[in-house]
């Protein structure tokens, strides 16, 4: 038999935005003993359909109701541990492409300092509501009609490191709350270098107050260089879809293309796989996280999850023999935890391609890096300081 040779020439990396498999070892740490979000809602719903997800080999990763261990799986699979003090949405993205943290973000439990809080009202012009630690669409429901009454903003966070600001956008346009956002992100540096601003338009009446699509994150930049950079600087194409362009603060991009929801993120992502070419598509679907993950609908994420898996054939048939595909998630957020934040998990690795070998266990990676190692040296570019390349695994 004349052995495969294996030419890959562009990575594809899926973030399943909060799909986490189960507690890491250090969650009791971060108040998330015994999360599991993937076995957590495969059981609160009585099973999981994925049969995609399944052939590819999930089920083979950890138990998972519904979805049956693959006897001849078509991808290979494994976990990664996250060693990067968080469990937020920027420190996962960050590790995933090459950047540890040392010291986590601050968070902000009793709401933001006062005087940090006097120094954004002057600075917007307008008196603030909130200022404390909340469910996004909880707010809403507390403070939308005295925020209708008085224009003034609502300003929260959650556990995660963030610094929100709510406005209905008939009473404060989008454009305007962006500004608001901007002036937010250049006051928190230093102590108070929040993860993320994070801007929450908002629409309808009391009672019945929605969310709009145009949320808009605002990060901070990385602290060192990134897998995105280094591409980028090699004349690589980076594609970021989804809300990846705002993780990164635009650094390391080529091409950014903004998403409403799951749906139009999986098109999109097809059509770009399809276009064919070199360096790196990188996108995060994450209705999984921001719909129903900090909600605790269990039911709605598992609705959401299978409708994932119907598209995924999709994807793959648009693969070529020169594309790596990776899938896997940013942290957990186990639904069916006491609270509504983010937990301290685990995230599934699958990888696959049209000459990827399948059927590897590529067991429990030590850290998210091992993601930047591998495209690292597919694509020839500078190695990450930590993480371990599994490409040598996946040579037929």
């Amino acid at each position: 038999m004349v052995p495969v040779m294996i030419d890959l020439r562009r990575v594809i990396i899926l973030v399943l935005d909060s799909v986490g498999i189960g507690a890491l070892p250090d969650a009791a740490s971060f108040g998330d003993e015994g999360s599991n979000t993937l076995g957590h809602i495969s059981e609160a719903v009585g099973g999981l359909r994925l049969p995609n997800l399944g052939r590819l080999g999930l089920g083979l990763i950890a138990p998972i109701r519904g979805v049956e261990p693959a006897r001849s799986p078509e991808g290979s699979y494994g976990r990664m541990a996250e060693i990067s003090p968080g469990k937020d949405t920027t420190t996962g993205h960050w590790e995933i492409t090459g950047i540890v943290l040392n010291e986590p973000f601050p968070t902000y439990p009793d709401g933001f300092p006062r005087d940090l809080l006097d120094r954004f009202e002057r600075a917007i012009g307008r008196k603030t509501l909130g200022n404390k630690p909340f469910s996004g669409t909880e707010i809403l429901k507390e403070l939308g009609p005295e925020h209708l009454r008085t224009g003034y903003p609502i300003v929260y966070t959650s556990a995660d490191s963030v610094f929100q600001v709510a406005a209905h956008e008939e009473l404060i346009s989008v454009e305007e709350l962006y500004r608001m956002c901007r002036i937010a992100r250049e006051m928190l540096q230093g102590e108070h270098r929040v993860s993320r601003v994070i801007a929450r338009p908002f629409v309808g009446a009391p009672g019945r107050f929605t969310r709009t699509e145009a949320r808009k994150d605002f990060s901070l930049p990385p602290t060192g260089k990134t897998l995105l950079d280094h591409a980028k600087d090699k004349g690589l194409p980076v594609t970021a879809i989804g809300k990846i362009e705002d993780i990164f603060a635009g650094r390391g991009v080529t091409m950014a293309i903004h998403t409403g929801n799951n749906r139009d993120g999986s098109q999109e992502l097809e059509y770009r796989i399809r276009k064919g070419g070199t360096g790196i598509i990188f996108a995060n679907l994450v209705d999984f996280d921001m719909l129903y993950g900090h909600r605790n609908d269990a039911a709605g994420y598992a609705r959401a999850l299978e409708e994932f898996d119907v598209f995924l054939p999709d994807l793959l048939a648009a693969l070529s023999r020169h594309d790596l595909f990776l899938i896997t998630a940013d942290h957990g957020n186990d639904p069916t935890a006491p609270g509504t934040d983010h937990t301290r998990e685990y995230v599934p690795l699958i990888a696959c391609g049209p000459d990827v070998k399948s059927g590897v266990d590529l067991g429990t990676r030590s850290t998210f890096c091992d993601i930047a190692a591998t495209a690292a040296e597919v694509l020839s570019l500078p190695a990450p300081e930590k993480g371990s390349s599994f490409l040598d695994m996946l040579k037929p």
